[in-house]
């Protein structure tokens, strides 16, 4: 039987991308946002009222769940935390109401200690860097990774938190050269991305994963296997760094947002990089 997936925040950049990743691997797709409209097939929904998450989510069989404010300085710093907030503990608690086999959602990077104003204490950063956060944005993703861990236990449905890099798509990959003779310019993240195509594909991952596997509420770092820079990673960490140590070889390029985890219970592996697409690329 075709599974019901609710995916919320679908008119985004990894929104779209899910989507369309779903429907190629036979799933069926309710799509909803807050931007829906009759032509783009779009529900319209307002996820900070819980009773239309819970009219969104009826017939579904699970949610990947996307909306939000996606970045801090969007809104009002007030404005963000009640509104992300809220929507979350929404679709958490009409999934659990209605009972839904899977939640898979979007963290974030930030809530493990970004933009590094602060040094890491270590690098590869990895899940166990957090609670980090230092932006009410951030923030909003701490609390909501706390309500997700609840919620699953009450309910003994998989909460599955993503927490994503800066997600890119392949037209975005022509401007990294700007960026190469500044090391400090993309240092807030240790110079992590992940294509929209890799972001939609984790999604589809945490959803087929064995529910054992992801019992609970765990949370998974989904970031490219490289850095946006064509200098090696040990070399960029040293300079701009140098206080934090490199716990393990990453290889030449390798990224400092560790997605081990990702790997090893979701079957994670980063299919694109910008290094396929532009020219003069350090190989």
């Amino acid at each position: 039987m075709t599974q019901r997936v609710c995916v919320t925040g679908a008119t985004g950049q990894a929104g779209r991308a899910v989507v369309r990743d779903l429907l190629e691997h036979g799933y069926e797709v309710a799509a909803t946002d807050i931007t829906g409209t009759r032509d783009n097939g779009v529900l319209r929904a307002d996820l900070t009222d819980y009773g239309q998450a819970l009219e969104v989510l009826h017939g579904a069989d699970a949610v990947v769940h996307l909306a939000n404010i996606p970045a801090p300085g969007l809104a009002t710093p007030a404005v963000t935390f009640n509104a992300n907030v809220a929507m979350n503990f929404n679709v958490f608690q009409a999934a659990a109401s209605l009972g839904l086999s899977r939640v898979v959602w979007a963290s974030s990077e930030t809530t493990l200690g970004l933009p590094f104003d602060v040094p890491p204490r270590y690098a590869p950063v990895d899940e166990d860097h957090y609670p980090v956060p230092t932006t009410t944005y951030a923030l909003s993703k701490v609390a909501s990774e706390t309500v997700a861990g609840h919620v699953a236990q009450w309910s003994g449905i998989p909460f599955v938190a993503l927490r994503f890099s800066n997600i890119m798509s392949p037209g975005d990959y022509q401007g990294f050269p700007q960026v190469w003779a500044d090391p400090q310019a993309r240092r807030w993240n240790l110079w992590g991305y992940i294509d929209e195509r890799d972001a939609a594909a984790a999604c589809r991952l945490a959803l087929e994963a064995p529910a054992e596997a992801v019992a609970g509420s765990p949370s998974f770092i989904i970031a490219a296997a490289d850095t946006v820079m064509n200098r090696p990673s040990a070399d960029l960490l040293a300079e701009v760094f140098p206080g934090v140590s490199l716990t393990r070889d990453v290889g030449e390029f390798g990224t400092l947002l560790a997605i081990d985890r990702a790997r090893q219970v979701l079957g994670f592996e980063p299919g694109h990089s910008w290094r396929d697409q532009v020219k003069d690329a350090a190989s």
